[in-house]
């Protein structure tokens, strides 16, 4: 498994998500996923306070006992459950939310810490200040926005350098091959402060696995489980049209729409790491094993065809 940088951080090319953590599967799977994933190369966990109410940040912890120090831990804060009074990017809330992922984590330091959306609220500088104070302290090596438009981003850098606060290394937003608005103008704002791009949804919550059919999810598929005012922000006939023909492409060059999912996101350099998640050892060997093609210039504008004119 390569590795990329994100600030002083070095993380595999392939990122586990760890949402299914206390939600889809309890202490005995995610410790198997979690053995997978190190016999796969992959360092990178990506979780969040508010998957499982906090339960998926207290079984990654139990998890990586005995391999703290070879692991890269992503996790992020703001999003909801806020105490009366404070909002996601308070710098009070910072301080709080920090000290109670350690606890769940049962770690003496966060390698990246997120702010998982914008708060209006709050004053950007505050949010840098109390996340600054953190780094300084050393319970933060890195730290991230995530669901930043690229505005929004290029204010923070410039805050974070004119006020010498420890800027935002990372960038966590929606991208994949069927949602490709970050390339209007992020990209061009991560390159500018040298900010890495995490794309979240990389796989479109499953219709990027192979495992949806034309005429929708497969019974058994997470798409399948969710209600239909979220199922339709994933899945509409031209999305189920491109991938059909996507997969129609593939098949004359042995390779699956997986592969194509993660390696096509890894050709782009503003990109560290594809996390994805898993519900079992099958499945994070399948993750690791995608990442590995270097599509030439004639495939790249191939697929790009398609992508245009579906």
């Amino acid at each position: 498994m390569e590795q990329r940088s994100i600030g002083e951080l070095e993380v595999s090319e392939v990122g586990l998500g760890c949402n299914n953590f206390g939600t889809r599967i309890d202490q005995e799977r995610t410790d198997e996923v979690f053995a997978a994933c190190l016999d796969a190369g992959i360092n990178f966990f990506d979780t969040a306070d508010v998957y499982g109410s906090g339960a998926s940040e207290e079984m990654l912890g139990q998890a990586i006992k005995g391999h703290r120090d070879q692991i890269i831990i992503a996790t992020k804060f703001g999003l909801r459950d806020m105490d009366p009074g404070l909002t996601g990017g308070s710098a009070e809330w910072v301080r709080r939310s920090v000290d109670r992922s350690l606890r769940r984590l049962d770690t003496d330091w966060i390698d990246l810490f997120q702010l998982h959306t914008p708060d209006d609220e709050i004053p950007e500088r505050e949010t840098l200040e109390a996340l600054h104070e953190l780094v300084v302290a050393g319970k933060v090596r890195e730290i991230g926005c995530s669901n930043y438009d690229a505005d929004r981003l290029d204010s923070a850098a410039d805050v974070a350098k004119r006020d010498l606060l420890t800027p935002y290394r990372t960038v966590q937003n929606r991208y994949s091959l069927l949602h490709r608005e970050p390339e209007a103008e992020i990209f061009d704002v991560c390159n500018e402060h040298s900010i890495a791009f995490l794309p979240f949804f990389p796989l479109e919550s499953g219709l990027l696995t192979g495992k949806v059919g034309v005429k929708g999810p497969r019974p058994g598929t997470r798409l399948a489980e969710w209600p239909q005012d979220r199922l339709d922000l994933f899945i509409d006939e031209r999305k189920l049209l491109t991938v059909s023909k996507l997969i129609e492409w593939l098949k004359h060059r042995g390779r699956t729409l997986l592969e194509l999912a993660f390696s096509w996101l890894l050709m782009r350099s503003e990109i560290p790491s594809v996390i994805a998640g898993a519900t079992s050892a099958d499945q994070v060997l399948a993750n690791s094993l995608a990442s590995g093609w270097q599509l030439n210039a004639v495939e790249l504008a191939e697929v790009d065809d398609i992508l245009s004119n579906s």
